[in-house]
């Protein structure tokens, strides 16, 4: 029998008794799951990549941002399976992903196919949960700010010495403004905060950058967080548009790999 369990008071769930991904009941019960907990958790799948991409269909549309037949994206810091590896380590930062795309991602699933031996695990953590625990006053004054986010940001996080001809080939990705608390089509609110968050618009720098440093503490302190160690087999799934994510630190020799697939988004940002 299909089960779920709270992971966090505020955040994900474990569906266990899973027999058949492909069965309507186990697909309605994930969907509405991940709609009202953020992130969604299966253990001991062991799904290919086949089986993973037909899992997904059953959410939405599958990108393929390296092109056609390129739907499934190779999570690993070895730069002989994964040529932007580099990058990746970004991602040791909290993120949400698409901030600087016109629409985001609405969903992200992941399955492990190698783990570290030490650290690796992913963290999440909901900004739906952080911005109802804001006071009213926070919560009016925040629905009127807008943030510049950009890929600049999130990288001089990881490098904070760059190049020349790195800051020129980051900055080739325009950023992109949007609302501080985007106000969804469902009717709820979510902050969008993360390592791209660059500054507020029309702030002094200063102020801005420790209100947005001061607004991601809040919302990714314990009681709106999980964190996920994996186990080869797992798959994770969560709400790309509200969630925010980071890996934890792992060694660059490790084997850890994750497979990643992205469900289009339909909702753009505010």
């Amino acid at each position: 029998m299909v089960a779920t369990t709270a992971l966090n008071p505020t955040i994900g769930v474990e569906v266990t008794g899973v027999e058949d991904l492909q069965d309507e009941e186990v697909i309605a019960r994930c969907t509405e799951a991940l709609k009202w907990r953020g992130v969604l958790v299966i253990r001991g799948l062991h799904l290919d990549d086949e089986a993973q991409l037909a899992f997904c269909r059953r959410l939405g549309t599958v990108l393929a941002p390296a092109g056609p037949g390129k739907e499934i994206f190779t999570i690993t810091l070895d730069p002989s399976k994964n040529p932007a590896a580099e990058y990746l380590k970004g991602t040791f930062f909290w993120h949400i992903d698409d901030t600087t795309h016109a629409t985001p991602a609405r969903s992200t699933v992941l399955t492990a196919r190698h783990v570290a031996m030490e650290g690796g695990g992913t963290q999440f953590a909901s900004t739906y949960a952080a911005y109802e625990a804001l006071s009213p006053e926070q919560q009016q004054r925040y629905e009127k700010l807008r943030v510049v986010h950009s890929f600049e940001a999130s990288q001089r996080l990881a490098n904070p010495t760059p190049t020349d001809e790195q800051v020129q080939a980051w900055r080739r990705q325009p950023g992109h403004e949007v609302a501080l608390v985007w106000p969804r089509a469902d009717g709820r609110k979510s902050m969008v905060l993360g390592a791209t968050a660059d500054h507020v618009v029309g702030m002094d720098p200063a102020e801005s950058r420790a209100l947005l440093d001061e607004l991601l503490e809040f919302a990714t302190q314990p009681r709106f967080s999980y964190t996920h160690d994996w186990q080869v087999g797992d798959l994770v799934v969560w709400d790309n548009t509200g969630i925010l994510h980071r890996a934890l630190p792992y060694d660059q020799s490790s084997e850890r790999e994750l497979h990643r697939t992205t469900i289009a988004g339909e909702e753009a940002w505010a």
